[in-house]
């Protein structure tokens, strides 16, 4: 075997003495091709625009971690919310699970991150400064000279920039682009954190697609090896025609399939594998060889798709069966998923409130009440002031001394106000649970919340009046 030839005995970006094999794939051009570009720019513009776009008054995605508000497309979550965050990810888990069943790894090379950034832009500059594959490999191999020097300096100080670019975008989902504006016109020790951060972070950026690239796929992300799970033979996946192209021969060979041996399906793979090996653990889906094959066939005028998306099943010639037991199972725990998700969704108020009891003794007893204190928080999630009215809900005997007067809450602020309820010693019969409402001036938001009542047993209260009385 040649050396650093695919096979499946081995993963094709570790060669035989254990080093790692650069990749240099070569360009594929097709509908698939221009399928991927329009939606990986798609993604990086909305990547882009995310942190400018307004909605409802903030940033359609905002994670304010400082003020402990998360902003998602109008929806404003509290602390108090991030119950919630496990709905999500298990909706997008079970998303996932249906998805891949169904489409094999079609996440990988269509949306994820490290795919788009990497193919889309990485890429793109590399192959502006160095040229094509067939450039780059003569590149690399060349001795070290003035003008490879100033290529991979240009090269590499544009992979800075676009990290750094990418680095403090991310950190604007967090911070706001005004704020982030203004960190970056302050001085480094001013906001150290931030700046370590977006330094780091573009560092680790940097490392990945100048160098480390497909191995990321390969070696870190779990995804890739869990797909192999997820998926059937009645997903759908890339493959080789094996009954159509085998043998394999030049053209004109006579017996030989219609595979003409050119090897561009390896060429201009981002992982190096040969995809007439089979499914591999290092294909991501991304369709470039199904273009670059196509492309082959049109021109020995042969019929394309000998290299196509299919299930294991179609290629092997039987049918591919599309409702079967894992995506049944798999859609219904997505529909379940996303049912939950939106209704859990549906609870989210433009206000909170919470109750606490105040540190130090759970009540106090006086010659004439029982006593509790508590704190009521008050949150206002909304982009204006908002009026507050908290009251008692649970009949006559009790009495509020606090929280009388209705309170305006700043936007996305929260106010903490002592409340102090008292009963009437000769009203108490034991402990019991009552109301706090939270209402605002406008109707919108009624709030609830179950609060218990302490005191001390009621039978040695009784008691001790009895034994006051008696004295008197």
């Amino acid at each position: 075997m040649a050396k650093n030839q695919p096979s499946l005995e081995s993963v094709t970006t570790i060669s035989e003495d254990g080093s790692r094999p650069f990749l240099y794939p070569a360009d594929a051009r097709g509908p698939f091709m221009r399928a991927r570009l329009w939606s990986g720019l798609l993604l990086i513009v909305i990547y882009l625009l995310l942190p400018w776009i307004k909605v409802g008054g903030y940033p359609a995605v905002f994670l304010d971690v400082a003020e402990r508000r998360f902003h998602l497309f109008g929806w404003t979550l509290a602390a108090q919310d991030l119950w919630l965050i496990f709905f999500l990810i298990t909706g997008l888990g079970f998303t996932l699970f249906f998805v891949t069943a169904l489409l094999g790894r079609v996440w990988c090379g269509w949306a994820c991150p490290h795919t788009v950034f990497l193919d889309h832009v990485y890429r793109r500059i590399e192959r502006w400064i160095d040229g094509d594959a067939l450039a780059r490999r003569k590149l690399a191999a060349a001795p070290l000279t003035a003008g490879k020097i100033l290529r991979r300096t240009f090269k590499h100080a544009l992979y800075i920039l676009v990290s750094l670019a990418i680095t403090h975008l991310f950190l604007a989902y967090f911070v706001s682009i005004p704020q982030l504006w203004t960190m970056m016109h302050d001085a480094p020790f001013e906001h150290w954190s931030a700046f370590g951060f977006v330094f780091i972070f573009a560092g680790i950026l940097y490392f990945n697609f100048a160098w480390f690239r497909e191995q990321l796929c390969i070696v870190i992300c779990p995804y890739g090896r869990l797909q192999s799970a997820m998926i059937d033979d009645h997903s759908l996946v890339i493959g080789y025609d094996t009954a159509r192209g085998e043998p394999r021969g030049k053209l004109g060979t006579p017996g030989a399939g219609d595979c003409v041996a050119c090897n561009r399906c390896v060429q201009v793979c981002p992982t190096g594998i040969d995809i007439r090996h089979g499914l591999q653990l290092e294909c991501v889906g991304c369709a470039a060889c199904i273009d670059a094959c196509d492309e082959v066939m049109t021109k020995v005028h042969k019929p394309t798709g000998l290299i196509r998306y299919d299930s294991q099943s179609g290629l092997s010639g039987t049918k591919t069966h599309w409702l079967r037991p894992r995506t049944l199972l798999y859609g219904v725990l997505f529909l379940i998923g996303v049912a939950v998700t939106g209704w859990a969704l549906s609870t989210v108020k433009t206000a909170a409130f919470s109750v606490t009891r105040m540190t130090g003794a759970p009540y106090f007893v006086t010659e004439d009440t029982v006593r509790n204190q508590f704190l009521v928080r008050m949150v206002n999630k909304q982009s204006e002031p908002a009026t507050f009215h908290v009251q008692l809900n649970a009949g006559t005997a009790l009495q509020q001394n606090g929280l009388t007067e209705p309170v305006t809450v700043v936007p996305m602020g929260e106010d903490v106000r002592p409340l102090i309820v008292l009963m009437p010693r000769r009203d108490y019969q034991g402990p019991f649970a009552f109301t706090l409402t939270m209402t605002d001036a406008a109707g919108a938001v009624s709030l609830a919340k179950e609060v218990e009542f302490l005191g001390p047993d009621a039978r040695l209260l009784r008691e001790e009046e009895n034994e006051k009385a008696a004295r008197q």
